[in-house]
């Protein structure tokens, strides 16, 4: 779909936005988790003395020396480039993820914005997007993925549906939702009879279910595939490079929004006739 040159530029700079809000959540979302769960098991009393920790408090700040970012410090891709990749006041350098990540949401959001237009289904599937990429960077840093994101992220799917947001049926979204969860589980369970041992997390299950009732139950084949094969690609590789975990196992999480993305941009695999 044409968009007039402000519109693209407002869409580029939403991403971009969002991109550096994702930066947050993946940063410090596992951080107020674990703060939780000290908090609960009351294991950790400085947790709850050291002030209030969430997306919003306190201010992006360097994680090494502390220093608070100023507004110019701030702005999406530029003042990464503008600090050449390092912190103003101490000099460690920032990830190289940040802009990654703040580039991609772009990308995405312009992606989804040229298909469905300046429309409330191009917000739905930016939404969409946008979640998949901050699971996919939590479970590769601490091999989690929050409820916080996967829960929401199943009923928003349902709801898109229910409105007509994400050109999938409804009953097509529910039994992609209902499969998707009892798929996983299924192989988890049958996994952990015959080897005693656990080999994915639950949350590989509620994300599968949001995968489901966003694309439906048709491109379920073609996600658990998509997330395989590339899985087990990836994992040759660091074998290759000697980079593999001691134990053997890799998060599944990121394989799984990669095929989300891949689906949601390309389609299912066109040899899967459902």
């Amino acid at each position: 779909m044409n968009l007039d040159l402000l519109t693209w530029t407002l869409v580029v700079l939403l991403g971009l936005a969002i991109g550096s809000f994702l930066n947050v959540v993946i940063h410090r979302l596992p951080r107020m988790m674990a703060a939780q769960w000290a908090a609960e098991m009351a294991q950790d009393a400085q947790a709850s003395s050291e002030g209030p920790y969430n997306i919003a408090v306190p201010h992006s700040h360097c994680p090494h020396c502390q220093h608070e970012l100023s507004w110019m410090e701030n702005i999406p891709v530029l003042s990464y480039m503008w600090l050449k990749g390092r912190c103003k006041q101490c000099h460690t350098p920032i990830g190289w993820r940040y802009p990654v990540i703040e580039v991609l949401c772009a990308v995405l959001f312009a992606w989804v914005f040229a298909q469905h237009g300046p429309s409330a289904s191009a917000l739905a599937w930016a939404g969409f997007a946008a979640a998949l990429v901050a699971l996919a960077a939590i479970d590769a840093d601490t091999t989690l993925l929050p409820d916080a994101i996967t829960q929401p992220l199943v009923w928003a799917g349902l709801l898109a549906a229910s409105l007509g947001l994400s050109q999938v049926s409804l009953s097509t979204a529910l039994w992609g939702a209902v499969v998707g969860y009892l798929f996983l589980w299924s192989v988890y369970w049958l996994f952990k009879l015959v080897t005693g041992k656990e080999g994915m997390g639950q949350g590989d299950f509620k994300l599968l279910a949001a995968l489901g009732a966003w694309l439906g139950w048709p491109a379920l084949l073609s996600l658990v595939l998509i997330a395989s094969l590339t899985g087990v690609a990836y994992g040759l590789w660091l074998r290759l490079r000697q980079r593999m975990p001691q134990d053997g196992q890799m998060p599944f999480g990121p394989f799984l929004a990669l095929a989300g993305l891949w689906v949601m941009v390309l389609g299912p695999l066109p040899f899967i006739l459902v």
